[in-house]
Parts: structure tokens; sequence; C-alpha cells
């Protein structure tokens, strides 16, 4: 039975209708994806679907009993607390109980006292009137499942971390569907592939908007499409989606051309005079303003944006020779020893975690950090266009066409002049949005935006951090096709595996602290190049891995590149194990990747759409296995750690 029901739904904001009768339902254990062009209404339908705007027309029918939770688009920015406190919290009154409790508990084992004491006997005294012990385990079932760190200041946590949190505070809810808008936004490509691999594995239905194609491509089971008004479906993967769809659009275009002939036939016919005013001609005359209501009704597609990036002479041929390049922060390693040499013409992606050093190490290239030792060579006849992901270029308070250009209202795009307004129309902005704040922005079109800003100046380096968030899937594409073909240099830095594979020629990969390597082509190309001692770090840890910080400065200490300040001293000596505990030891490296080769095949299997519909004890006999592997990886970690421990000599 379907989980909620669209039908008919409306909702106007302006002249064109952003739903326009729409009807959709949602069944158990879907992954839906939305997708259409920015400002085609798809985060209004999420809030229609979750109840936050109710429409101007139609029914929305929910299910008795089903529950809805949302992980926010946003991390908020003035929430603070424990991670406890803020997962509590999406329980309501309860949540607030339970995170009380917590907190005295601390309190106590800390600093006894009889005034303390009591506050916690009668918070105890109210969880347990209110049924609130079950709730608690959910909470610590949670924190636990997702290896979040439940006494840490949720303020002081990555942003990756905090998502994190934030998805468990929805899950808490035990919803039967949950709604994500844009969720891999400002993630790194570890977190990622975490979301992932979680989302596929967790028992309710999803409805998700991203621009991440890699993402929806491994996690969604259909597609619905916005576009004009009107929602799709689209029963198949994104890669067929888009092939059934470039279909379609070319149907329609021939359909609208010979109804345009028609239309323009029927014009003549009517000005001819006389005759098309005689008695038996009326019902001609009737058809003809029929065809007219109904060109004049129709939507067509959203212009597509006209990309262009306003190209000075030819640099040098070197760009960048960097030799022996090496910086520190204070107890965190950047760069180490790393020697390349960007030439004219590379598409170079820069690939990390979040705050391993990227940003750090744009700023090493231009100049403006000086490095602890080694040399950047900036080539000649330089000059530099850059793309900043947090946009402080933009002012808020200014009307966009003034975001464009500061001291004129014409831009000269690589030989031709134009007026701004002209401009930002190939950047899909129309005279009235042209015309608003920056503020009344959506986050896509201050992307598109700063495009245009950076795009009208002459360059023949472009530097551009985080350029896809936020981007429609039509926008990316033609962003991949006009850096395809610059014919000057690019720095990028990005999280988005498809567009890197799409454009880089290279990459600099942050392999391990301080650790930078350069690689031939994109994000695949790496994962397929990258040595053996690589390989592990950028996996998701399980939350049994509990590495401890002497194994950390050991692992340091041996990988190239690293800082000498990991001396031998700060290394307790190894012990020598056991006949028994050393074969134990050797094996369990193959047993560990055979568990996590079953594990994934069982997700796999647990992430197509029709495996729900399988009999019930075929269903039950597979999460059985799937609990028993877990179960058994939990336990090889834990091995794997006290043979660790032995052989550091802290045992």
């Amino acid at each position: 039975m379907a989980l909620l029901f669209l039908r008919d739904i409306s909702l106007s904001f302006g002249a064109a209708p952003l739903l326009d009768k729409i009807s959709f339902q949602l069944e158990p254990n879907e992954r839906v994806c939305i997708v259409g062009r920015n400002g085609e209404g798809k985060s209004s339908l999420l809030k229609v679907i979750e109840g936050l705007i109710l429409p101007d027309g139609g029914t929305r029918i929910v299910q008795d009993g089903v529950k809805i939770a949302k992980l926010q688009q946003e991390v908020p920015h003035d929430t603070t607390g424990s991670v406890f406190h803020v997962i509590a919290d999406g329980m309501g009154n309860i949540g607030h109980l339970l995170d009380q409790f917590h907190q005295l508990s601390l309190q106590l084992e800390q600093n006894y006292s009889d005034e303390i004491l009591e506050q916690f006997t009668k918070t105890q005294q109210a969880i347990e009137s209110q049924n609130g012990w079950e709730l608690k385990q959910k909470v610590d079932t949670i924190i636990s499942k997702l290896g979040l760190p439940e006494d840490s200041e949720f303020s002081t946590l990555s942003g990756g971390m905090k998502r994190r949190v934030l998805l468990a505070q929805a899950l808490v809810q035990e919803p039967d569907v949950l709604l994500l808008d844009e969720p891999t936004n400002h993630l790194d490509i570890p977190s990622i592939q975490w979301l992932e691999g979680f989302l596929k594995n967790i028992r309710c239905s999803l409805i998700f908007i991203t621009h991440d194609r890699a993402f929806l491509q491994a996690l969604a089971t259909r597609i619905i499409e916005l576009d004009r008004g009107n929602l799709s479906n689209w029963q198949c993967d994104y890669h067929t989606y888009l092939e059934r769809k470039a279909e379609v659009l070319e149907a329609e275009a021939k359909q609208n051309a010979l109804f345009d002939k028609k239309l323009a036939q029927e014009e003549v016919w009517i000005r001819q005079g006389i005759k098309a005013r005689r008695t038996r001609n009326e019902g001609r005359v009737r058809a003809l303003e029929k065809l007219r209501e109904t060109h004049q009704a129709r939507r067509s597609q959203q212009g597509t944006a006209n990309l262009q990036v306003n190209r000075a002479a030819n640099s040098g041929k070197q760009v960048f020779e960097i030799e022996d390049l090496t910086f520190n922060f204070p107890k965190k390693p950047i760069v180490s020893h790393l020697s390349a040499l960007i030439i004219r013409g590379d598409k170079v992606g820069i690939i990390g975690e979040n705050g391993c050093g990227k940003s750090t190490l744009l700023a090493l290239l231009l100049g403006k950090l000086q490095p602890d030792s080694g040399t950047v060579k900036l080539g000649t006849n330089i000059d530099i266009a850059y793309f900043d992901q947090h946009r402080a270029q933009l002012d808020e308070n200014k009307p966009v066409v003034e975001s464009v250009l500061e001291e004129s209202d014409h831009v000269e795009i690589n030989g031709q002049r134009k007026h701004v307004m002209s401009y930002l129309a190939d950047f899909l902005f129309s005279p009235e949005r042209a015309r608003q704040q920056v503020k009344s922005l959506s986050g896509g079109e201050r992307n598109r935006l700063l495009l245009a800003r950076v795009f009208s100046k002459p360059s023949n380096l472009l530097i551009l951090d985080e350029p896809t968030n936020d981007l429609d899937v039509e926008t990316l594409e033609l962003l991949e096709e006009l850096l395809m073909n610059y014919q000057g240099t690019v720095l990028i830095v990005s999280h988005d595996r498809a567009f890197l594979n799409n454009v880089c020629t290279s990459s600099l990969v942050f392999d391990a602290p301080g650790v930078v390597n350069e690689y031939v082509g994109g994000y695949d190309d790496w994962l397929r190049q990258r040595p053996e001692q690589y390989t592990t770090l950028h996996k998701p840890i399980p939350k049994e891995q509990k590495t401890s910080a002497t194994t950390i400065e050991t692992e340091q200490a041996t990988r190239p590149g690293s800082f000498e300040t990991n001396a031998s001293n700060n290394v307790k000596k190894p012990k020598k194990l056991s006949y028994k505990d050393q074969r134990e030891y050797d094996a369990l490296p193959e047993l560990l990747e055979t568990l996590e080769a079953e594990l994934e095949t069982l997700n796999e299997q647990m992430a197509q759409a029709d495996f729900y519909q399988q009999g019930e004890e075929k269903v039950q006999a597979t999460l059985k296995t799937l609990s028993d592997k877990e179960t058994e990886l939990e336990h090889a970690f834990e091995r794997w750690e006290i043979l660790e421990a032995m052989i550091m000599g802290e045992e």
C-alpha cells in the first residue's frame, strides 16, 4: 500500500504555476529522486510532500501512522549543544528530558552533590512516566550506528560530521519517509560515499533532490522529473532516463514545429480578407482561435545557458613549476616534498577530504602563503580568474546586474561587446531577475551569477573552488563542455566525482596527512592508480575500528613524504606475537576483506527496487545474514585492534 498520495496538486507564486495539477504516490522502500532545472519548484514540491506548504488546489493524503522526517538542506549555524542534545532534540519534549538525564549523569560522575542527585531522580521519574527509556535506547543505537561522538560540541564538528548528526536527528524519529534536499552539498567524497551506502540500507522510503550525478545513479530506484509545472515518472536509472528524455524532447520539438506550421498557414488564410469571414468558414475561424489559445498557453522549456569564458592571450607554456614544496600548520602537516609541473592547457583536479588543506595548497600556488621550504614558480603572462566557493565576491544587498561589472554596463567577451543585461541573459537571468538583489537568489542562481562575474574577466588560468554546488545538471554539463574546450589552464577543487572524471586531465590528491601525489586523469583514474597503502584511507571507517594515537603516529612515520618529527622515540618497541596470535593476525586482513565483500554484496541485493517484494521469509533471512556478518566484522576489527596493541607494546 502506498505511503502517501498527491492528487491534482497545484501551486503558484507567480504567473506560471510551479505545480500544475500534478499527481504522485510513494510506495514502501522506494528511493525516488526529483530532478529538474533550477527554479522549476523541486524544493517547493518537497515542502508540499512534507506538509510545510499548503497547495493552492488538490489533495495530499498520508496513510495513518506514516511518519515523515527531513534532513535539512543547510547546516544551521546557530545550533549548539552536545551531539546527544542535538539528536534528542528531534524527539520533542521527551528528547529534552533524555538530554537532561544524560547531562545530569555526566555531572554526577564528575561532581556529585545531593542537589544534582535530586534533579537526576526527578528527571528519571519523568522519563519513566512517558515510557522514555525505550526512546533513549533508540538514541543510543543511532549514535552507535553512525559512529558519533555523543558528548562533543556540535558547533566544533566538521561539516560532514554535522550532516551525520542531523541525519541521526531525523532517523531517531523512525520515519517511514525520509526527505533530503541536496544532501551531498559541501560534503567531501568519503562522506558522500558513506551517505550513499548508509541510505541504501535503511528501511524507509527516500525522496531526495541532488545535483550529484554519481550519487543519483547509485541511489535512485525511480526518477520523477518536474518540468514546466508537470511531473513525469521514469522507472529507470539515471543514464537510461537521460536517453529517454532526449527522445521525448526531440518528439516534442517535432510536434511543436508541425503545430507552428499549421498555425502560420491559418494566419495567412485569415488575412486573405472577405473569404475568411463567410458563413461557411466560421468553423475554420473558431479552429484558428483555438490554435492561438493553445499556442499562447504553451510553456516552452527554459532556455539553455550560453556560457563563455573571456579568454586572455596565451600564458607561457609552464604555468606552475613546483619543487619540493613543504608547508606545516602547528601539529598538522599540509604538504610535504611535493614536486609537479603544470603546463598550459592542463585541467587539474585537487582532491581530498574536507580540512585536508586543498584551499591552503591553492594559496601556496598563488603566492598568498609562503612555504616552509621548496619553491613555486608562477609562469609568465598569467591572467587569473578565481571562483570562490563561499561567494565572498557577491554583495548580498547589490542588484544582480551590478554584481557582474562594477564600472560599466557593457562587457567585452572575446572581441564581442555586449550589454550587461544581454550577458546575464546568457546565464538565464531575465531582466526582472537581474534587477533584484543578490540575497533573493537561490543557491543555484548565485553560483550562475558568480560564474558570470568570473567569466567576464579576461583569463588564461581559472581557479575554481567548488563550482558545482547547487547547479542543475544541464548547467553542470554545459560547464563541463566549456572547461574541456577552454584553451587556458584550470585548477578545480571539487567533490563531484562525475565532474572530475569528465573534465580533469590530471589530479593532485591528498592521499594522507602531508602526502600529495599527482595522477593522470580524474577521480576514477586516481582510484585505479593509487598505491596499495593509500586504498583504505578514503573508505568510511567502521564505528568499531578505533585506531589508537600511537598507531596513527606509526603510520605517518612510515608513509612516503611524512615528516621526520614522527621520530622513533614516539613509537614503542614492537613485541613478538605468539605463533597462534601471529597466524591469526596474518589471516585477519583477508578475513576483513572477505566480510566487507560479502556485506557489499548483501547491501547491493537489498538496494534493488524489488528486494522487499520477495516473500517475507527470504527478506528476513537476508536481513539476519546481514546482521550476523556485521557482528562478525565487528569482532574481527576488535581482534585486529587487540593484536595491533600487543605488537605496539600497549598490552
